[in-house]
């Protein structure tokens, strides 16, 4: 990737559309507009005008096209956006002719918004707020991934970012005055004190269950049980549309069918498994097992399923000891099944007994593990990683010798690391800056 190129791509979805939105980001945009024959544009007002390829003159379209002069933009560079039909043919023509003006070329993957971050448009979490809202499926996931987009997890670890330079700050006053035992003493004093409390904040932060990736994910639920408990029937069922096969067939199902629900707008994924069985008849029916509990150990939720015409009621010990709760479900209500218990839930597929009891029972946990989304949660791998990393680096500080100055501070410069990379945000002058100007050092 260069800075020095102006990229191009599809900005709407590929396929035939009433609009197509072809945008085109670096510093000969404005060039580009002339090169198509669009004339003067004024800066971000829409223009219809008539579109053609640079090579032949030939017209291309008649569409609206708005120029966003740099810094004004999404990605801090010229942005001129092109609004065409929204035929395979017409954008095919105008990236066709994008293509053949020099210095102008097809943008690669995530290019834009990687420009936006190194023109300080947007952080790394603002980069990954957009993916996720992007990806949005649900309501509460667009709630979430908006706020994260928005700039709320920015403004949080920057904060702490903060607390923490000052803390830095503070231990480098203890450096340069520990021939000044008073002095020395209380700086590193008023440096623990920080840290403990920001250690504290980000342990909160934490300690939540995961519900920002549940929420990017989906709530995982395994329907497990000995074969024939109507696994793939309830899939359908919940689903509302042959995802499984249904058959009496015992090991009909060999693989994890999967079908993902949308529960009063939070994401849940459902997976159909191979039914369990302590003898097994071949090893591609052991490979299914072996997947079931596989899944089963990844799972938030395990529906342990018992036909009520043949109930097996406990589960094996795999499905006990994972870390997924288990509820055990009745099913086939429809036919004499046998009572198992009140605090059984009962269900028919083929009559529907029972299914907006479970469903409501699956809605409860979503949002008793994800929330309403009404705050931003860690949304990725990266994110939580990261925070880790500057807890052990905290905690590090707070446990080692006070009297290792030095290496203490070290501590710090090693947290304020990985709390930056969090945003994308590394700089040492903020460090030098706030030691400068607060204790004048150097006088």
């Amino acid at each position: 990737m260069s800075a020095a190129d102006t990229i191009f791509a599809l900005s709407s979805a590929p396929g035939i559309a009433g609009i197509a939105v072809v945008r085109v980001s670096g510093p000969d945009a404005p060039a580009v507009a002339a090169e198509l024959g669009l004339g003067r544009l004024a800066q971000r007002r829409a223009s219809v005008t008539r579109i053609s390829d640079p090579r032949t003159g030939e017209l291309i379209d008649k569409g609206i096209a708005i120029l966003f002069r740099r810094p004004a933009s999404f990605t801090g560079e010229s942005v001129l956006e092109l609004h065409v039909h929204g035929g395979r043919a017409v954008v095919a023509a105008l990236l066709a002719a994008l293509s053949s003006i020099p210095g102008c070329r097809l943008a690669e993957a995530g290019e834009f918004t990687r420009r936006a971050f190194h023109n300080g448009k947007l952080d790394l979490t603002g980069a990954e707020g957009l993916a996720a809202l992007l990806g949005a499926e649900t309501e509460v996931q667009r709630k979430s991934a908006l706020r994260v987009a928005g700039g709320e997890l920015r403004t949080l670890y920057d904060g702490w970012r903060s607390e923490l330079i000052e803390a830095m700050a503070l231990m480098e006053a203890a450096i340069d005055f520990s021939d000044e035992a008073d002095v020395a003493n209380d700086a590193l004093a008023q440096a623990r004190t920080r840290v403990a409390a920001l250690r504290s904040n980000v342990e909160t932060h934490l300690n939540d269950n995961r519900r920002g990736e549940i929420l990017r994910d989906g709530l995982k639920v395994v329907l497990a049980g000995p074969p024939n408990a109507g696994k793939s029937s309830l899939l359908n069922a919940l689903a509302r549309r042959d995802v499984a096969i249904v058959s009496p067939e015992p090991g009909t199902t060999r693989d994890v069918v999967e079908a993902r629900l949308d529960l009063d707008g939070y994401p849940v994924i459902v997976s159909d498994t191979a039914g369990i069985r302590p003898d097994p008849g071949g090893a591609i029916e052991r490979e299914g097992i072996r997947r079931t509990y596989e899944r089963s150990a990844e799972a938030d939720l395990v529906l342990w399923l018992i036909d009520s015409t043949n109930p097996v009621y406990d589960p094996p010990a795999e499905l006990i000891g994972g870390p997924a709760s288990v509820i055990p479900v009745s099913t086939k209500w429809d036919l004499d099944g046998n009572d198992i218990g009140p605090s059984t839930l009962r269900i028919s597929t083929k009559t529907g007994q029972g299914l907006d009891g479970l469903l409501a029972i699956l809605t409860a946990c979503a949002r008793d593990r994800i929330g309403d989304g009404g705050s931003a949660a860690i949304i990725t791998s990266r994110q939580r990683a990261l925070l880790i990393e500057t807890t052990r680096f905290l905690a590090t500080f707070l446990a080692g010798n006070p009297d290792h100055i030095e290496l203490r501070a070290e501590d710090l410069r090693q947290a304020a690391q990985s709390l930056g990379r969090l945003t994308g945000r590394v700089d040492v002058e903020d460090v030098l800056d706030r030691v400068f100007s607060s204790f004048c050092i150097g006088k």
